[in-house]
């Protein structure tokens, strides 16, 4: 038995090793969990093309839009873990256990992350009735008022949704949630100043306030975004917070670690292409790049977090 045993590892190894030195050795399929035509679609791209290039086989988008992502999510937890199916995850597959009662995959247990590719931020602005301007008079504002603030979400569960969470639960502030269906009639009304506050996309906030239509206050990134430097941080006033929407690339957890780790190298390769950097930056992503165990580690993080953010806000699962 234990000649038997060792055999199915040498086996194993074997395996592995081969599948690695010709890897890729036929086209590489990458699926997007959404519908297709979206803001994600882009992103896939920049990403995908010239990582085909690098590795000698095309990488094929694939678009499985439905049931909030989970339909593409699970095709790829549950396909072959040879290196030629891939998933481009986001942040939002961290929210997932918390927000669903059961899940046919398990965000942390499922999937093998290759790379955090690029993230986007987010900014609180405020209306331009609202007399604060920093987040330090706002939060002050609001202990005065208590219960008087709303802020304005993309819906319940959205990231918006859950950084306004957050940032209640960051400085003990008594502000109403005001659910909208999706962030830009949320930043209409913002605008007419019928809801006085929200963390909204940047690519949708950062025009309207340059336009002086609303009041931006801070970033929701670790660093100051080039695309506004003069915005802090809410880190500068709330140290820890942040909030970032990040996509990249997994794989089912047990696709060989020399194939990840080759995905990984050719993928932050694409990612230093100071072509790709100035796209990505018009769609008002930063590119990161990281290692696989930075990756899987960040899936692991984001899902406890958000997990416990989910259970504060008081959100029931479905």
């Amino acid at each position: 038995m234990r000649w038997l045993i060792l055999l199915c590892a040498l086996i194993g190894l074997g395996t592995s090793g081969a599948l690695a030195d010709d890897y890729p050795s036929h086209p590489i399929r990458l699926i997007v969990p959404f519908a297709p035509g979206g803001a994600v679609d882009p992103v896939a791209r920049l990403i995908a093309n010239p990582l085909g290039e690098r590795l000698g086989a095309a990488v094929v988008i694939y678009d499985r839009g439905g049931a909030g992502g989970a339909i593409g999510m699970d095709e790829v937890a549950k396909a072959p873990a040879d290196g030629y199916t891939l998933l481009l995850d986001h942040s939002g597959m961290t929210y997932m256990p918390g927000l669903y009662r059961s899940l046919p995959f398990d965000p942390v247990m499922d999937f093998a992350g290759i790379i955090t590719a690029v993230a986007g931020f987010y900014v609180l602005a405020v209306s331009n009735d609202l007399p604060v301007k920093s987040v330090a008079e706002l939060v002050s504002y609001a202990k005065a008022n208590p219960g008087k603030l709303s802020y304005g979400s993309a819906g319940v569960g959205s990231t918006l949704h859950l950084a306004g969470e957050l940032f209640k639960h960051a400085t003990g502030i008594d502000i109403v949630h005001v659910p909208y269906k999706g962030a830009a009639p949320a930043a209409t009304d913002l605008v007419g100043g019928q809801i006085p506050m929200m963390f909204g996309p940047a690519t949708a906030l950062l025009p309207l306030a340059k336009a002086g239509k609303i009041r931006a206050l801070a970033v929701t990134s670790a660093k100051r975004s080039t695309l506004a430097p003069e915005l802090p941080t809410m880190a500068e006033t709330l140290p820890g917070f942040e909030v970032v929407g990040w996509y990249g690339l997994a794989a089912p957890v047990t696709t060989p670690k020399d194939v990840i780790a080759k995905l990984n190298t050719d993928t932050n390769a694409v990612l230093k292409s100071s072509d790709l950097i100035a796209k990505m930056r018009e769609l008002s992503y930063e590119p990161i790049g990281d290692t696989p165990e930075e990756a899987t580690a960040r899936i692991k993080a984001d899902v406890a977090r958000w997990t416990k953010a989910i259970h504060d806000a008081g959100i029931e699962p479905q």
